[in-house]
């Protein structure tokens, strides 16, 4: 049976894709394709060139959400290229993606760092999707729950109890990113319920309120098998999140 701690959370990463224009765009289409509904969570993580739009484009549709890919953990100062939590606050959205595998991979954040951001955010008033995940290499050698006890206790270090249960966690595979090839819904719900014990571990009854999400390859024609998988409680999705009308089918996966 499903162990579901909230409603569950339909999130879109469009990473480097989707400008202000074809922002608009797509808001326009995605809400001709997908009714207001309050049964789930809806989370769109646009660039930051496109927060504004995005904004605007969201008007009048409260069941859509903003967060930002990325910030810095500084305030302010002289840090070319980065905003702060405070300028992501200010420009109208509430959740924050932390320790994306891309930014861990490709641009060598550190667990620390994830750790840094998810306190920022909270200081902000946002909310920190923090993102946790293994790669291939890692999986063969059995170091999956090594590395994820490393990654979940490095981002939740600056927390307290109350803050850390109001994080979001996102699982996502390093190896199933943009791959085509995702984690099945057993892979899944075993990796979700080692995480669901590392946070009984350090937040004790605050742990069953924090959603954890599965990301890698989520597309509409798999979406509803892996929001039924045991802990599964929302997606985040990449490219599949790029479409208008794919996006609204997975939205309404699992319904």
């Amino acid at each position: 049976m499903t162990t579901r701690t909230t409603r569950p959370v339909i999130a879109g990463n469009w990473k480097m894709h989707h400008g202000p224009r074809a922002t608009a765009d797509f808001f326009a289409a995605f809400r001709n394709a997908s009714e207001p509904r309050d049964d789930r969570t809806v989370v769109f993580f646009p660039p930051a060139i496109s927060i504004s739009g995005a904004v605007a484009a969201v008007q009048g549709r409260p069941d859509l959400l903003l967060g930002v890919q990325n910030i810095y953990w500084e305030s302010k100062g002289a840090f070319t290229g980065e905003i702060s939590a405070g300028m992501a606050a200010e420009a109208g959205v509430r959740f924050v993606l932390c320790g994306h595998s891309e930014r861990r991979h490709v641009f060598g954040e550190s667990n620390d760092d994830v750790g840094r951001k998810a306190a920022a955010a909270f200081a902000a008033g946002l909310t920190p999707v923090i993102c946790v995940g293994e790669t291939l290499d890692e999986r063969r050698a059995g170091r999956l729950e090594e590395v994820l006890d490393a990654q979940i206790d490095a981002a939740l270090e600056p927390l307290d109890a109350d803050r850390a249960g109001a994080a979001f966690l996102a699982y996502e595979p390093v190896w199933a990113i943009g791959t085509g090839v995702n984690a099945t819904p057993d892979d899944a719900a075993a990796a979700h319920a080692h995480l669901r014990a590392r946070l009984r571990d350090r937040i004790a009854q605050l742990a069953d309120q924090v959603p954890i999400l599965y990301g890698g390859s989520v597309k509409p024609d798999n979406a509803a098998d892996l929001l039924a998988a045991d802990g599964v409680d929302g997606v985040l999705v990449g490219g599949a999140s790029l479409d208008a009308a794919g996006f609204a089918r997975i939205v309404a996966a699992g319904t």
